[in-house]
């Protein structure tokens, strides 16, 4: 059965169109994911659907009595309120049926005639089966579960106030899903979770009741979570079953089959206006009223003829290739009983590492654990106890969760330029190979997005001469197509790599040495992440 449609969806800001003509259906039970590259508009379809936007053209229908929940903002009436509060306003009716409980018990406590108390009684049976209805006696448990998966224990009588973004992140999400609507709608629900919190929400969605639209660009969350897939490109819309790999090999047959067609068609439109030329040219040494007619006639032809759109077979994407000139020594980092305390609190104990020149090392483990840390004690930025021993002739390239945050009045521009010694014209010519074009190089660094960032950032590395690179969530803030450039740009590079990261599609497909860190200490797997997982 339809629980949500939509219908011609046209959607423009400031004469931009996001897309026009736009439908889509979404059945009860479903698990969707809506792909894209950054900008197509995902977003803006989520508001279109929950009504918190209005679309320019077109309908959207949600089936009679259902509910549909996106986070967009978490409503907090006080700056007292707690984690645990703000997950209780998920339950604003189920809590007003509860005082009128509480109230009418104490009522009941004063001296009254039977007839009134049989009222009261019966009042409080309804209430109480209202209650129970609702789910009211569970609720505790809910919020415990959510707080427990979602890690939020240790934060839940914290002020909702007082907790980092990435913190309340996860409340609003932990809010979405204590709601259970009919239509669960999650704009990239990975962001800002640990791989333990992964799991424990793809078990859950699987779990789920209801219907389920995610927007992620992470791969092994859609492989595992969605069955459907909407690819939304150049403001239309094509589904395709299956999961994202299926998606993927689906959507490449059929872009090599378009433009075959295009190819075809392209040969025929060729030849007729080939016989149009030649008819017109007998007609005219003959002066042939005919031969001008059947050219005519031709021509007519081939103006209404349906033509084929040429299928874009590789869209623009990001060209990178990191430089290296020199190697380094073989033994390119060795770490003895490395550790290192933040604010008092001893995050690395005995961290011991050796990695070899031309390795590629991933250290996964859960938020908290001291993985950037010990990048940056790799780096020089942390007092550490123990040995940091840097091989000869290694140069690093390093890559913060932040990007480049330094510098944030500088543009674009002027922030390259300060880490890659060419002119203006050459700044700009290798800057247009990270998508940065005309006018954009004159963005301060400030405005740019996590993902123009990031971009920055590399076009920065892959032009510096490094050996050695050092990458902490290297695909944060990408969209799929940049992610598949930088696998390569890693897959090809001749030097070291060690990179911090929860996106296991990226593990799984370029690191077969896995660093677990777990309090303090590291344990490692030969391996995929996959493998390591289950040999832990």
């Amino acid at each position: 059965m339809i629980l949500c449609s939509a219908h011609n969806l046209a959607k423009s800001f400031g004469g931009h169109v996001v897309f026009n003509n736009l439908s889509m259906e979404i059945h009860e039970g479903d698990r969707i994911g809506l792909v894209g590259r950054n900008g197509t508009g995902k977003s803006t379809l989520f508001k279109l659907l929950t009504g918190t936007e209005q679309p320019d053209e077109g309908e959207i229908h949600l089936k009679k009595g259902a509910t549909a929940g996106y986070l967009e903002q978490i409503p907090v009436q006080s700056n007292q309120a707690t984690v645990y509060d703000v997950f209780m306003q998920s339950f604003s009716e189920q809590r007003k049926i509860q005082e009128k409980i509480h109230a009418l018990t104490e009522k009941m406590k004063s001296d009254c005639d039977e007839k009134q108390l049989e009222k009261w009684l019966n009042r409080l049976y309804s209430l109480q089966e209202a209650y129970e209805a609702m789910g009211g006696y569970s609720i505790e448990s809910k919020i415990n579960g959510i707080l427990k998966g979602l890690g939020l224990e240790e934060i839940q009588h914290q002020t909702f106030f007082s907790i980092s973004g990435g913190e309340k992140t996860k409340v609003g999400l932990g809010c979405i899903l204590l709601q259970e609507p009919d239509l669960l709608l999650l704009d990239e629900p990975t962001n800002h979770l640990d791989l333990r919190t992964m799991e424990w929400l793809e078990d859950y969605l699987l779990k789920y009741k209801g219907a389920v639209v995610s927007i992620s660009h992470d791969r092994y969350f859609l492989n595992r979570t969605v069955n459907k897939i909407y690819d939304l490109e150049d403001g239309q819309m094509i589904l395709y079953l299956g999961n994202y790999t299926a998606f993927s090999e689906e959507k490449e047959k059929r872009l090599l089959a378009e433009f075959a067609q295009y190819q075809e068609q392209q040969k025929r439109i060729k030849k007729m206006q080939e016989a149009i030329k030649r008819l017109r040219e007998w007609a005219i040494r003959g002066d042939n009223g005919d031969l001008h007619r059947r050219a005519r006639s031709m021509e007519r032809a081939l103006e209404r003829m349906d033509k084929i759109k040429r299928p874009i077979l590789q869209r623009k994407k990001a060209e990178m290739a990191f430089q290296m000139k020199d190697r380094s020594g073989k033994d390119a980092l060795s770490l003895i009983e490395v550790g290192t305390a933040v604010g008092g609190r001893e995050v690395l104990k005995q961290v011991d590492l050796f990695i070899r020149f031309g390795e590629k090392v991933a250290i996964v483990g859960n938020n908290g654990t001291g993985k950037s840390t010990l990048l940056k004690a790799i780096m020089g930025w942390r007092e550490t106890t123990g040995i940091v021993e840097i091989g000869t002739s290694v140069k690093f390239g390093y890559l913060s969760q932040s990007g480049i945050s330094h510098q944030p009045e500088d543009t674009v521009l002027s922030a390259f330029r300060d880490a890659v010694a060419v002119d203006e014209g050459m700044a700009r010519h290798l800057l247009a190979k990270f998508l940065f074009f005309g006018q954009d190089v004159f963005k301060k660094v400030k405005d740019l997005s996590g993902g123009e960032n990031t971009r920055l950032r590399f076009a920065q590395l892959v032009h510096q001469d490094v050996n050695f690179l050092l990458l902490d969530e290297p695909t944060n803030h990408l969209d799929i197509d940049s992610r598949e450039v930088l696998e390569d740009a890693i897959e090809e590079f001749a030097g070291t790599v060690v990179t911090v990261s929860h996106d296991r599609y990226f593990l799984n497909k370029l690191f077969n040495r896995i660093a677990w860190l777990n309090e303090g200490n590291i344990h490692e797997y030969l391996g995929t992440y996959d493998q390591a997982r289950q040999q832990r």
